[in-house]
């Protein structure tokens, strides 16, 4: 049997001459009605979805939950008026290949990360500055090593995290000329912080430059401190962003928003120094003295990027350049946006 004949007898389909009863009651509506009245029905139902979908999106990238933690603590994205996620990676060179494959819209990192990103042709713009504390991350070696100073590194093997580029390697790098001694007489091999991290512990590495948290987690372990960073890094750290987000100018406005935020944050951080502690160390899960140790130095003050910035960024590539650790000298102005965000007065 049709659909059609499975109809009661008697009765007209909607769009009929004579429209539809029910309850001995005629009602007439012309197909426009009909019509009219479903796509006022499907436009109800689907304002919500457009306006959802017209709130931009932006993912934030960051490493070992530093960045996240402190928006966390401080509760400055809680107004925000753009959509985000965090991306979380273990070190900055996973971290920038997600920003050149477009898979992150922002990155935080040290000064060296961000120029081997842009010798690696990442699509990105510096567009402020973190001041951090040098303090941050060093040279260590097991606690009854027979290693006591840096040119006792002669002949032996470094681990650096987490990859060539990295503000570690700059580290090493620094000392060993500080020292005299030659790179030709250390081997140096790359591994990624957390990998490292577990090899220090069950002490398959004896000499490791690497970063914080890893750093000082490493320290109150039993490491012991060749060389810190005074005197040989920056302790600059930066934001970028893709140019690709960039160029939209939703996305633009709200890594604007983003970047007052964070400034706030920080400002909330230092004023906040053991609140900050304590959220970080239950966002990390490590124990609450490590946690103040690693806060303490953090980048968490936060500026628009400066002259001095620049300046500061540039000597650095030159230097990387000259090295060897970066295979060519990178122009810093040409991938600073140092106009997208002014802090208001």
């Amino acid at each position: 049997m049709s659909p059609r004949a499975a109809a009661p007898k008697g009765a007209r389909t909607a769009g009929g001459a004579g429209g539809a009863r029910k309850n001995g009651v005629r009602f007439r509506a012309s197909r426009r009605q009909w019509l009219h009245g479903g796509a006022a029905l499907a436009a109800a139902w689907l304002l919500p979805t457009v306006q959802a979908q017209a709130r931009t999106a932006l993912v934030l990238g960051d490493q070992a939950r530093g960045l996240s933690a402190l928006f966390e603590a401080a509760g400055s994205l809680k107004d925000a008026p753009f959509e985000f996620r965090w991306a979380n990676f273990q070190g900055a060179a996973p971290l920038f290949e997600a920003q050149r494959s477009g898979a992150v819209d922002t990155a935080v990192a040290g000064d060296l990360p961000v120029l081997a990103a842009a010798v690696g042709r990442t699509p990105l713009k510096i567009v402020a500055t973190r001041a951090g504390r040098p303090e941050s991350l060093g040279i260590v070696v097991q606690p009854d090593s027979a290693l006591q100073r840096v040119s006792d590194l002669r002949g032996k093997t470094v681990i650096v995290s987490s990859a060539r580029g990295s503000i570690s390697q700059y580290q090493l790098y620094g000392a060993l000329e500080e020292a005299g001694v030659p790179l030709a007489e250390v081997t140096v091999r790359f591994v990624l912080p957390t990998d490292a991290a577990t090899a220090f512990a069950s002490r398959q590495i004896e000499a490791w430059a690497t970063f914080d948290p890893y750093y000082t987690v490493a320290r109150q372990h039993g490491g012991r401190v060749l060389r810190d960073g005074r005197g040989i890094n920056t302790a600059l750290g930066f934001i970028t962003a893709s140019e690709q987000a960039l160029a939209d100018p939703a996305r633009r406005a709200a890594i604007v928003q983003f970047l007052d935020r964070l400034a706030r944050a920080g400002e909330w951080a230092q004023a906040h120094a053991e609140d900050y502690a304590q959220v970080y160390a239950g966002l990390s899960r490590l124990p609450i003295e490590s946690a103040r140790a690693i806060t303490a130095n953090a980048a968490v003050a936060a500026r628009p990027v400066s002259e001095e910035d620049i300046v500061a960024l540039q000597r650095v590539a030159d230097r990387a350049a000259r090295d060897g650790i970066l295979p060519q000298r990178v122009d810093v102005r040409a991938i600073t946006d140092a106009t997208l965000w002014r802090r208001p007065a």
